[in-house]
């Protein structure tokens, strides 16, 4: 791990395997960009997007892989509304056993920044065969105020794959109960989703998994463009049933905990792959 001003350089072999960006002027939260295999095939699209290769929408809302939220106290942070703003490493990066760890502590931060509550985040990045996995553990909290969670599609955790992995050219969404296409998962709850595809003869893909610890099962916005994204906040949203808002009192906690596998593998080791992160989480 190369430690810069602004983000962590994240290498495998000496080679660049993610980008940990930690603060940025322009996307004022923190994120993984250009995500890649083990191998060093590419997962997630190109950050910043690449014109004429790369589809340019949304550029400063998917940059890769990311937690995010469309309304906390009804700042969006999913659109750069508000600021998820880095205050320190809890603890430093360090690689043992085979498992890179860090933590952060940020605040959330309205846009007239005024303070919404604080969150730390903590990460366990894994190597196993042709996958690597990432867990992203983050936990919400204010000794000041009550703070709210809103009900939005753009809620929770989500990732943007690579141009030549999309739905729409030619990749595949496949659930955990085996729905397949963004129109059949849209909607749905899921312990994962997997966006996946071919680089040349070589299948790789992106899983998102939620751990099945969290307050509730998520609800999946997925899209034949390349974004899916796990939601446990946004039931109206996501059309299962009267709005929520997700509450926390003011000196406890709220905590939820998702996962990503990079493979190059096809669709059978997915499952192996979900009860790995299981497994994991019961470690931690």
């Amino acid at each position: 791990v190369i430690q810069k001003r602004d983000s962590l350089q994240i290498l495998y072999a000496g080679n660049p395997l993610a980008e940990y960006v930690f603060r940025d002027t322009t996307i004022l939260r923190p994120y993984f960009a250009n995500l890649k295999t083990l191998s060093g095939l590419q997962v997630t699209r190109n950050y910043p997007p690449v014109p004429g290769k790369d589809a340019t929408d949304h550029d400063t809302m998917h940059p890769g892989l990311w937690l995010a939220f469309g309304d906390v106290n009804g700042s969006d942070f999913w659109r750069n509304g508000g600021t998820i703003k880095h205050l320190r490493f809890k603890t430093q990066p360090e690689v043992k056993e085979g498992r890179l760890t860090f933590s952060t502590e940020s605040e959330l931060l309205s846009p007239d920044n005024d303070l919404i509550c604080t969150v730390v985040n903590r990460f366990v990045m894994r190597g196993e065969g042709t996958e690597w996995s990432l867990i992203w553990d983050a936990t919400f909290e204010s000794s000041q105020s009550d703070f709210n969670f809103g009900d939005q599609e753009e809620m929770g955790f989500g990732a943007r794959v690579a141009t030549p992995l999309t739905e729409k050219n030619g990749g595949v969404i496949l659930s955990s109960v085996g729905k397949r296409t963004a129109r059949a998962t849209w909607g749905q709850s899921a312990e994962w989703c997997d966006y996946s595809g071919q680089l040349g003869n070589t299948p790789v893909g992106i899983t998102l998994m939620a751990s099945p610890d969290n307050f509730r099962k998520s609800w999946w916005h997925n899209r034949n463009y390349g974004v899916f994204v796990a939601n446990p906040f946004g039931r109206a949203a996501m059309k299962q049933g009267k709005k929520s808002t997700v509450s926390v009192a003011e000196g406890k906690s709220f905590r939820v905990v998702f996962g990503a596998s990079i493979h190059e593998s096809k669709n059978n080791v997915l499952e192996q792959n979900y009860q790995r992160f299981v497994d994991e989480l019961r470690r931690e």
